[in-house]
């Protein structure tokens, strides 16, 4: 039997987000992706679009590399009237009505971005884990922190967007 190492672990956290993401999305329309319950909550979409810019770039940052985002265009294919360094973080209510976009954009995106993490993280050692990516915290966080707070916020996100699909409005 092979051991289960905690590269096998962060892989399977990652690959549970982009099962749920898939789910989520599938067979939604745009109007169903757009809609806040109660007027003012977080939609599917904009959770989607979030969880996965916030898996871009802080995976991009520990690894070093560009964001999938801006390295594969992907900016510009959802052209939303937002930096393109945001992530959602802090948005207001008109920021969060910015981010609409049909679920086969936003599972491509997901999709291109998990690849990229995925293709990462596999050649992650144990010494890479034990890496501290930021001293601001005490104590200091290690990748392997990080990557799991990662999994940890994509989750909550897609829980939210789950919740979100089970009381949309029936037609």
């Amino acid at each position: 039997m092979n051991e289960v190492t905690a590269v096998d672990v962060l892989l399977d956290g990652y690959g549970r987000v982009r099962e749920s993401v898939e789910r989520v999305l599938d067979g939604l329309t745009p109007e169903q992706l757009t809609h806040r319950v109660g007027g003012t909550a977080n939609p599917i979409a904009w959770l989607v679009w979030h969880l996965t810019r916030v898996q871009d770039d802080h995976v991009a940052e520990v690894a070093g590399t560009e964001q999938v985002w801006t390295a594969d265009h992907w900016a510009k294919r959802f052209d939303l009237p937002l930096p393109t360094d945001d992530t959602g973080y802090g948005h207001d209510s008109d920021q969060v009505a910015a981010v609409a976009a049909p679920a086969d954009l936003l599972l491509g995106y997901h999709r291109a971005v998990h690849e990229r993490t995925e293709n990462w993280v596999r050649g992650l050692s144990a010494e890479d884990l034990s890496r501290v990516v930021d001293e601001s915290w005490d104590p200091p966080v290690t990748l392997a922190v990080r990557l799991l707070s990662v999994v940890e916020d994509d989750l909550q996100h897609v829980g939210q967007a789950a919740f979100v699909r089970g009381v949309l409005p029936q037609n």
